[in-house]
């Protein structure tokens, strides 16, 4: 159940490395409770339960989920990741429960924001504005979004981030990781150290407003020839590390046009489906987080409006011309090909394909009839996509081959994969061949798009 905003009075957030540490710990303490209690009932009943068994209660997983919520952050947005990317693989209990982490961000209480707004602006902070809403219209893992207006007339979307969310990236993440490597769920011979250092660097960057400043106005740059989309204003004199000020603009959902016109679904989904192309192939630039939040549509104006960049990344040369090769293997209609750039980008490892090469060679089949099929697809057709699924959870469930594809690959995808999902969610029909063809004809850039300088745009 959604939280109403308008009535709660908030959730503290602990902002101190301690008192996270202990709220950890006193989970870590109660979970081991239960878990006693639990396997004692099982025992005397005559069953011999797993630790994992017991670890992944429905009693155990509230409270998981619970304390994740409270801590906000990079605890919060690694289960939000967790949901999201893992759940066809998690007990449908622990799934359906961690899903609430993607929709139940409590925001600050009144007197947290008070201190943070004093700590960051001043204590006559409130003499630069017209209004300030005092209760948030948008509440997330990393910081809350209030609506204000200057005494200049300005209107805009004030992100604040939640005390203390910077400085325990670390220790979160390890805390996490060994809530995940508890749970038995990940094969002991899995290494998911390089992944672990690879998520303190994303959550660190996500965690600096200056540069998801910086990449508001590059990205208004970059799109300067395509007014069908809408990227908000970047207002540094009220920014800073911590807090992001930027043009309010109105939108819509973009999951609400499920109810829209076929030509209207369509519409965004090209406009989507357009962009993502642009940032792979053209900018080497791309914003990799698929948060459905991230995207409004101005029905007024025509316009998708880009709200989120905190997830930005740059892409090397190589990835970008293994992407190249994989598209223009599924365009010639060659699966071996296609099987062959998928290995080059640590998509499928040569174990599993030897392994699961059945499953592996019907997985790019029901993929290439995305390519295949001249002019119009119809992704409310998902059968494809539900037979790609269940093939991937058979390789998934030989935890042998378990493996972390190389970290670009893996935020690459993960941003293909949300996009084709909003498009079955809204049954577009875009003519994807047409697309990929029209990108894939223009010259290949020799250098990426030049980074914008967060610490020039903060001064």
């Amino acid at each position: 159940m959604a939280i109403d905003r308008t009535k709660s009075p908030g959730l503290r957030v602990p902002s101190g490395r301690l008192s996270r540490l202990a709220r950890f710990g006193g989970l870590a303490t109660n979970i081991a409770g239960g878990m006693m209690l639990d396997g004692a009932r099982q025992l005397a009943s005559g069953k011999r339960p797993s630790v994992s068994d017991l670890l992944l209660t429905p009693a155990n997983a509230l409270k998981v989920t619970h304390q994740l919520a409270q801590l906000r952050g990079a605890a919060m947005k690694l289960g939000q990741l967790v949901s999201m990317d893992a759940g066809e693989m998690l007990p449908p209990e622990l799934a359906e429960i961690l899903a609430r982490l993607r929709s139940d961000a409590q925001h600050m209480p009144d007197g947290q924001l008070q201190a943070v707004l004093n700590q960051r602006w001043g204590r006559d902070w409130r003499v630069k504005f017209q209004s300030f809403a005092p209760r948030p219209f948008a509440a997330a893992s990393i910081g809350q979004v209030h609506r204000a207006r200057t005494r200049d007339g300005r209107d805009l979307a004030v992100k604040i981030q939640y005390p203390g969310v910077a400085r325990s990236i670390d220790s979160d993440v390890d805390n996490v990781a060994t809530l995940l490597q508890m749970s038995n769920l990940l094969p002991k011979t899995l290494d998911i150290a390089p992944l672990l250092v690879e998520a303190k660097r994303q959550l660190h960057e996500e965690a600096d407003y200056a540069r998801e400043g910086a990449y508001l106005v590059k990205f208004t740059e970059l799109l300067a020839d395509a007014p069908e989309y809408r990227v908000p204003k970047f207002h540094p004199d009220l920014s800073g590390p911590e807090i992001l000020a930027m043009s309010y603009v109105e939108g819509m959902p973009v999951e609400s046009l499920a109810r829209a016109s076929q030509e209207e679904r369509d519409r965004v989904m090209l406009l989507l489906s357009t962009l993502t192309l642009r940032e792979l192939f053209e900018f080497r630039l791309m914003q990799t987080d698929p948060n459905f939040a991230n995207y409004r549509y101005d029905r007024a104006k025509g316009q998708l409006v880009l709200l989120d960049f905190g997830a930005t990344r740059a892409f090397p040369e190589q990835v970008v011309a293994g992407y190249r090769r994989l598209f223009e293997a599924a365009l010639a209609d060659d699966a071996d090909a296609a099987r062959d750039a998928m290995i080059g980008l640590g998509l499928f490892s040569p174990r599993a394909v030897e392994r699961h090469r059945k499953s592996i060679d019907a997985i790019i089949e029901h993929g290439l009839e995305l390519f295949r099929r001249e002019g119009i697809f119809d992704f409310g057709n998902v059968a494809a996509a539900n037979a790609m699924r269940d093939e991937g959870l058979d390789i998934a469930a030989d935890r042998a081959n378990w493996h972390i594809p190389p970290v670009d690959a893996l935020f690459l995808q993960r941003k293909i994969a949300g996009v084709y999902l909003l498009a079955t969610r809204l049954k577009a029909r875009v003519d994807v061949r047409a697309l990929i063809e029209a990108q894939l004809a223009q010259p290949v850039k020799a250098d990426p798009i030049d980074q914008p300088s967060a610490g020039a745009l903060a001064s």
